[in-house]
Order: structure tokens, then sequence, then C-alpha cells
């Protein structure tokens, strides 16, 4: 045993997959994941089944697809389905598990196979769990002040963290992994799993990072003309564009960004401590790394915000992984083009550890040589269902609300700004994945279908409403606030 990998998955929050300097953005910095994307494998095409944060944990969690797991919602009070979890694999063949930061599971202290896990769960105590992070904060002197900032997690208003330096969750799950990893048993390999809850809003980066991007050259959101024609859009975006609003001025919007960007910089700089604890303990060159996130952000592009949606700043993840030094099986400074999701990230670091992967998962390794044809994708039930079909070079999403089909090619329109879905060029593809679509609805999606033809549900108006909640605000944490067990989702367009 003392010879097996250890293994360090990585999770982050909102983290769309084109914001790494390794993939050649303009603005951002992360000289750590750059690095890491230099030693191992990169890969360019990884989708999250279903980029919103329950559903996609409990992918990565599971290797299964949300029509299996139970979840492509965002069911907070749905328990993890009976199936081997990524934790309970690892434990089994004598591995020791912990996990630090977000779980994202009902109920908040179901280890899911973990030994332990220390949790940040984003101010959640309304489902019944203290979690560490905030009783940590009180230790210090500041009880209840996780959200003493008054941002939203639901929301892109944006502020300077408001406590010193060391309190900000990005730095305590940091030093919770460090000294988890310095505690080890060392007879035994370890899997650890650090889930930072940034980038997802509230926007509340240090001041450092902050002023570190004063003098970038921060870019506006693009948009496109399927975008700017709000009258024919689905109802879904519509919806979206509606809820966060598309009157921002230009400083607004490169603000939005800085302090998203901030965050992403301040969780690259933190890993660097992780990364030298592994190096300290002489771990690092026989750990398997994967550095991931569940679903990315539009951050303005097409006039849309947040998740929920498979166009590429939404759906498309970043996905680094490195195996134990001198694995063949991820060479150095390499891309991958593959196809994959997270339900690929169970298989890939059972298989990279030498230990045999449960038939329930679905999920296919990485690192061997078999490869998916599509992966489809689903999330919402009702008027915001979405659906996607990713394969080869193209993406096909459907809307069944007002039966809206949008196909691109991401290979000669990365950016998604041409709708190719009325091209007489493209029939045969739109054809072919449409085919693909209709073969995977399941669960009432079927009466979508008529004579084999797309046919939705009738379209619908929105009509904006009040948000009185100021999309889910948390307030003061100390005393805890009444259990809130009614299963509502807050802050979520709709």
């Amino acid at each position: 045993m003392a010879d097996q990998p250890h293994v360090l998955l990585i999770s982050t929050d909102h983290w769309p997959a084109h914001l790494l300097g390794a993939a050649g953005h303009s603005a951002i910095r992360t000289p750590t994941l750059d690095t890491l994307a230099a030693s191992g494998v990169r890969y360019t095409n990884c989708y999250g089944e279903c980029p919103v944060c329950i559903p996609a944990r409990r992918t990565l969690m599971t290797g299964v697809t949300p029509r299996t797991h139970g979840d492509r919602e965002f069911k907070v009070q749905e328990p993890m389905p009976q199936l081997p979890t990524l934790a309970q694999t690892f434990r089994d063949a004598g591995y020791q598990a912990y996990a630090v930061g977000k779980l994202h599971v009902f109920p908040q202290r179901d280890r899911i196979g973990f030994d332990d896990v220390i949790l940040a769960e984003e101010g959640r105590p309304i489902l019944g769990a203290i979690d560490d992070y905030d009783l940590w904060l009180t230790e210090q002197g500041y009880p209840g002040l996780s959200y003493g900032h008054g941002m939203s997690n639901n929301e892109y208003v944006y502020r300077a963290w408001h406590l010193p330096e060391r309190t900000h969750a990005t730095n305590w799950a940091t030093e919770q992994m460090c000294r988890m990893i310095r505690r080890r048993d060392p007879t035994r390999p370890g899997f650890w799993y650090l889930s930072y809850c940034h980038p997802h809003p509230p926007l509340v980066p240090l001041q450092w990072y902050w002023d570190f991007y004063a003098d970038a050259e921060i870019p506006l959101p693009h948009s496109s003309p399927w975008a700017q024609a709000f009258d024919e859009l689905p109802y879904a975006l519509r919806v979206i564009q509606q809820r966060y609003g598309t009157e921002f001025s230009d400083a607004e919007l490169r603000g939005i960004r800085r302090a998203f960007y901030a965050l992403c910089t301040h969780i690259d700089h933190q890993l660097r401590l992780v990364i030298g604890t592994l190096r300290e303990e002489q771990l690092l060159d026989n750990t398997i790394i994967c550095f991931t996130a569940d679903h990315g952000d539009m951050l303005g592009n097409h006039g849309l915000w947040a998740k929920r949606l498979y166009y590429d700043d939404s759906a498309n993840i970043p996905m680094i992984l490195l195996g134990p030094a001198g694995d063949k099986r991820t060479p150095a400074g390499t891309t991958d083009n593959r196809i994959v999701g997270w339900q690929d990230v169970m298989p890939t670091l059972l298989d990279l550890a030498g230990i045999p992967v449960p038939d329930t998962v679905e999920g296919i390794s990485m690192v061997g040589d078999e490869r998916r044809g599509y992966l489809y994708g689903e999330v919402g039930d009702g008027p915001m269902a979405t659906r996607m079909i990713r394969e080869k070079q193209f993406k096909l999403i459907y809307y069944p609300t007002g039966n809206c089909t949008q196909l691109f090619d991401m290979d000669a329109d990365p950016l998604e700004q041409n709708d190719l879905s009325a091209s007489d060029e493209h029939g045969e593809v739109r054809e072919w994945m449409t085919t693909r679509l209709i073969n995977e609805l399941y669960g009432g999606d079927e009466a979508w279908v008529q004579d084999g033809a797309l046919i939705g549900t009738p379209d619908q108006e929105y009509r904006p409403g009040p948000n009185r909640g100021l999309s889910g605000q948390r307030g003061t944490h100390w005393p805890p606030p009444p259990l809130d067990l009614r299963g509502k989702q807050v802050g979520m367009p709709g």
C-alpha cells in the first residue's frame, strides 16, 4: 500500500474552461494552473452534463449521469443515490479519504464515503448543519459574519473581502487541506478532495487580488445576432436576460469580471501551498492531481449570466490531469480534445491508481483508448428545461419551451455567435444530432416528440416579478437562523 499513488482532486465552482492562461486568455493570471497544465494533460472539451452545483457533484462522486443519479434540477434535500462513491471506492481499496470545503450533499453531514469532511457550505445553516468554516470564524472572533460583506451568492454586485485575509474561505480551505495532508496516516495512501467555494459569487476578492487587476485590460462581454433578437429568444434565455438585466455600464461589466478574475487568481496562488505541502512531505511525485470545476459562468456573454446553460462559458469546464511522475498516460504539456464529462473523473482517477472501477460507473477513463462519440447534457424540468448534444465539432442545444433548436460549429465559431440551425448546408448534421437527442429523452421528455420529430411545448411569456430576497441574500448567522426544510430554491431565475 505504501507505493500506491496518492490522489488530490481539486474542484472549484463557476470556473469556465477558457479562464486559464494555459488556454490563451488575454487577462487572467493563473501561473500555478498553467504550470500544472504544462506538467500534464489539459482536456479542452470537458463539459458538465448538468451545469449546476448539486447535480454536477452527484455525477462527480458517483461516475454516473443525471439520469441515473436522479437530479437534473437542483434538489436541495435529495440524498445521495445508493451507489458506490468515489471516496468509498478509494477507502475500500485501503485509502484514507478526506474532503475539505463544499460538498453540497444532503444531509450536509453525510460523508458519502469519506473518513471525514471539513465543511464550508456557503452559508447554509438553514439546512441543519453549522459548517466548520462558520465554527472556525466564531473561534476567531467573527461569529456569523461569513456574509457580513452583504453580497449575494446569486448576484453580480461586488466589493472587497471585509475581514482579515486569513479568514477568507479560500485561505481557510487551503489551510485545512494542508493540515489534513500533514496529519495523514503514513502507512496508507491518501485520497484528498479540496472543494473551493469560489469564484462562485459572492464576488468578494481580497483587496490585494482586486488591486492586482487594476491595470489589466479586461475584455467586455461578447454578444451575437441571435442573442440580441430578444423576442425570438427561447423562453429560458429571455428569463435569464431579464432576470439579471442587460443595463450594465462598461465599467460595471469590467468590475464584475475583475472581481471574478481576482477570486480565480487567489485560488491559483493558494494552490501553491497545497502543492508545496505535498512536495515537502515527499509525496508530490507519487500523487495524481486533477483540477476541475462543476460548471462555468456566462459572465455577461450573449447578455447571459451564471450557469444552467450549454454555451461554453457555462458548460465547458477546466480539466487538468497529472499522473504520478513518469506516468506516460498523462504526458507533460499536452492537450487532449476528446469529449469528456464529470462522469469520467471517477473512472480516470481509479484507473490511474490501479483500482478496479465499480460496475455501476457509466463514465470512461480519460487516459484510456476508449472515446465516447457524443455527450448528452440535461438541465431543468418544466419551462426552463434545456438539453444538449456535443458531437464531433458540433453542439446542438434544445429548448423545448417554444421548440427552439440552436446549432454551432465549435471549431469555426468558438464564441457561438453564428446559429446554424436554419442552415441548409448543415441540415444533415442537424438531423443526426436531433436523432441522438430524441433517443436520449426520458422521464416525461418524450412528450416533446411526435412522429419522430421534436415539437416541444408551447412558448410562454416571462413576466418579471420582484426580487425582494435579493437573489437569496444571506443574513448574519449567529445565532443560527431557524431550520428551513421546505426545499425551496433561492436565487434561481424562473
